[in-house]
């Protein structure tokens, strides 16, 4: 069992962050369908952007699942501090810090996986943000900048130093984005040198795979981002294959209908009609993705500009799936 300052979870299975899908409505589902913990889309540390309906959107944990985690940005230590303050007041129980994006947007204001390459600077941010808060501070990060300076199990030790209570560790550097296979030598080595929790990610996508990684790092949980987009289930299916050794049935389309029309409603509630629409489209062909006519399907949701069009079209398709 996972715990986090004091959070117990119910296991050890946790969403990871993503931009622009890791919304309250997503967190929450996920939160149902296994996953003991899910990890906020990143709020930057510059509050000129806090009053931004985005951002607003992005801290709002009403009637969410507990822990609320919300994962912060940026590169200035005393902007960090504040931007955890700020997000803590709003609701959030654990801070996370970002050093894993590895998005050149993100990078170029040497923020996210950027932090990696200036370990000093990693100091004076983690000691400052973990002396601001009175809740848990977790941290996620890559294995290092590029292939010849993996330096994750500095950091992890520089982590573990300044008071951070639990480590992710995405088993690429930065410069692999998301190409190539992800590794998990760097994050066995990560485990093995701090005694705070170590959670593995990177290309996890079956109940197999998450078995096979905490075997092989001897992590104390896994993070699931991309697999999970299109189906929030995979949670339970991995908890029940760690527990049992054997495979849940495959959800029918009757029951992925059931799944997708609850998380319409909602995107819709969240956002609001016109938004939640446009919000939806994407998680409707992720939910499609490799179903027959699924090319068509997702044709006409593109197009479709009400919550009733995409819930008529999301009914009668999964309906007559054969």
């Amino acid at each position: 069992m996972l715990q986090i300052g004091p959070y117990k979870l119910k296991n050890n299975l946790v969403l990871a962050p993503m931009a622009g899908v890791t919304d309250r409505p997503f967190r929450e589902l996920c939160k149902q369908h296994g996953a003991g913990m899910a990890v906020s889309e990143m709020v930057s540390s510059n509050s000129i952007l806090w009053g931004s309906e985005k951002t607003k959107r992005r801290a709002n944990h009403d009637g969410e699942t507990e822990p609320k985690i919300v994962q912060i940005m940026g590169a200035d230590p005393k902007l960090m501090a504040e931007a955890a303050v700020y997000n803590i007041d709003n609701g959030a129980q654990i801070i996370d810090i970002n050093m894993g994006c590895p998005a050149k947007k993100v990078c170029n204001t040497l923020a996210g996986s950027a932090l990696m390459k200036d370990e000093a600077l990693v100091v004076k941010i983690l000691e400052a943000i973990v002396k601001a808060s009175n809740v848990p501070v977790t941290l996620k990060i890559r294995t290092g900048w590029d292939k010849k300076s993996k330096n994750a199990v500095n950091i992890a030790k520089i982590a573990e130093n300044s008071g951070i209570q639990s480590l992710a560790v995405h088993g690429r550097t930065r410069a692999c984005k998301y190409t190539g296979d992800a590794e998990y030598d760097t994050v066995r080595s990560v485990k093995q040198n701090v005694q705070i929790p170590v959670i593995a990610n990177g290309d996890i996508r079956t109940p197999e795979k998450a078995k096979k990684v905490l075997d092989f790092t001897g992590a104390d949980g896994i993070m699931i981002g991309r697999a999970a987009q299109g189906k929030p289930w995979i949670f339970r299916e991995i908890q029940y294959y760690l527990e049992t050794g054997n495979y849940l049935p495959v959800a029918t389309p009757i029951e992925i209908k059931n799944i997708l029309l609850q998380h319409l409603d909602c995107l819709y509630q969240f956002y609001g009609e016109e938004t939640g629409v446009r919000i939806a489209r994407k998680h409707l062909a992720w939910y499609s993705k490799g179903a027959p006519s699924g090319a068509n399907f997702r044709k006409f949701i593109n197009h479709a500009k009400t919550k009733e069009e995409q819930i008529n079209a999301t009914q009668y398709f999964f309906n007559n799936i054969e």
